[in-house]
């Protein structure tokens, strides 16, 4: 089972699909299933584009995946400004309070390498993940976890 915390890169098998020549950062792997956001693919808007967000300071979004592009979800290193978190793996945490992550850009300064958004995630039913693997559509990238 991949673990929170590891990365995965698509292989040619997955070419002329959604996701030819992603690199995925699983985030939940469970009885439920696994959750996971694309990590190398900029949005084609900033932060401040959206318009709930119009007065925050411009930051990249990453688009994620194609489930849920609705919403904006937040990878950070952060726990100390952004509350209500869980841990993927040491220093890496889950979602939290998107009011704190503005506070966190607009105020603290925090950069994209402390903060990631997401618009959208990948998503895989109980096993999936890991027959799409054994099938060879995705490698884990070694030392990632």
């Amino acid at each position: 089972m991949l673990t929170p915390g590891s990365y995965i890169k698509s292989t040619s098998s997955l070419d002329g699909s959604y996701f030819e020549n992603s690199i995925i950062l699983i985030v939940e792997n469970n009885n439920d299933g696994a959750v996971g956001f694309v990590v190398n693919r900029p949005f084609v808007r900033s932060l401040n584009e959206l318009v709930e967000f119009k007065k925050s300071k411009p930051f990249p979004l990453l688009e994620g995946g194609p489930v849920d592009q609705e919403h904006i979800y937040i990878v950070h290193n952060r726990p100390d400004l952004i509350k209500g978190t869980q841990p993927i793996s040491s220093g890496m945490y889950y979602g939290g309070d998107i009011k704190q992550v503005i506070v966190a850009i607009n105020v603290h300064g925090a950069t994209q390498k402390e903060i990631q958004l997401f618009i959208g995630y990948c998503g895989w039913d109980p096993g999936e993940l890991e027959d799409e693997v054994a099938d060879g559509s995705w490698l884990q990238i070694p030392n990632s976890a």
